[in-house]
């Protein structure tokens, strides 16, 4: 009797354990802290001392898990109304609203500390920046009131290599910029895509993404345009110093595998091919940032 209940309890705190760990979004998380590492080796041509990449990792992921925590209590209400995203654990009531919003407070709190006294005071005002802008900017305001929020608020998801920067230099140059403006630029085809296979979701909660407001022929046309921009800039980051010819070869091959699922996707439409869209972009940006590390170290 009591080694079963035992073993109900140890099932219950286990279950519990994944209700909290699925709040902070890991998926994403360990998107962000690629690009956050790659920031880190790209801005001094090297990898930095591995305690300084260790605790800006440690504090980005407990900063960008915290973010998507606060993000899931916000959108609750949002949640519940839609398939895909009607089991997570708040708007399935698993756990407690107050439950989710303490757990992302708490984790971003202690992300800011562990970046601004283990790294350096530029790396926690970067990632609280980047809190405000997802928790506030993006859920609180874009998201429910403009077709164009993943436009605006993927900024929040192109701030982690500014960290990385900072945490590894000290400070933010020209060349930084550039980062983030690869991830902004990708985030709406890749976002797009999603939306697309989720546009019945996002009608029925009220949000108005692209395909919801402008239909899926428009949303295939500007995945494209923006996919051509995003390929623009990356084979134009040599010329601010930013990758040589490994980067340069590494992103026109990736960026042609882009621009052939948009193309595709333009042209045909449908679920299959949006999926196929969404899943590449995320193996483009992890490409292209990985590309960029490689190729500074090479040249280190």
């Amino acid at each position: 009797m009591t080694s079963g209940l035992t073993q109900s309890q140890a099932s219950r705190a286990f279950i519990r354990l994944v209700d909290y760990l699925s709040l902070t979004k890991p998926a994403i998380v360990a998107l962000l802290l690629l690009t956050t590492f790659c920031g880190m080796v790209v801005a001094i041509g090297g990898i930095p001392p591995l305690p300084t990449v260790a605790l800006t990792l440690l504090g980005g992921g407990l900063t960008a898990g915290g973010a998507g925590a606060l993000n899931q209590y916000i959108d609750r209400g949002i949640d519940r109304r839609m398939v895909r995203t009607m089991g997570r654990a708040l708007a399935d009531h698993r756990l407690r609203p107050m439950q989710g919003l303490l757990f992302g407070l708490a984790l971003c709190v202690a992300g800011l500390a562990v970046l601004a006294i283990g790294v350096n005071p530029l790396s926690s005002i970067l990632a609280l920046a980047g809190i405000i802008y997802y928790a506030l900017l993006y859920s609180v305001l874009l998201k429910p009131s403009t077709p164009q929020n993943i436009v605006v608020g993927g900024g929040a998801g192109a701030i982690p290599p500014l960290v990385g920067w900072a945490a590894a230099a000290g400070s933010l140059s020209l060349p930084a910029f550039f980062l983030f403006a690869v991830i902004f630029f990708w985030t709406p085809p890749h976002f797009w895509a999603l939306a697309l296979l989720k546009r019945s979701d996002y009608a029925r909660a009220g949000i108005p993404m692209l395909p919801v407001v402008s239909g899926e022929v428009e949303t295939r046309r500007q995945i494209l345009l923006y996919s051509l921009q995003v390929v623009a800039l990356t084979i134009l980051l040599p010329l601010v110093g930013l990758g040589g010819g490994f980067f340069l070869l590494a992103a026109v091959l990736l960026g042609l595998g882009l621009i052939r699922h948009a193309l595709i996707l333009q042209r045909r439409g449908g679920n299959r091919f949006a999926w196929r869209m969404y899943r590449y972009s995320s193996l483009y940006l992890g490409g292209i940032f990985l590309a960029l590390a490689v190729d500074a170290l090479l040249i280190g």
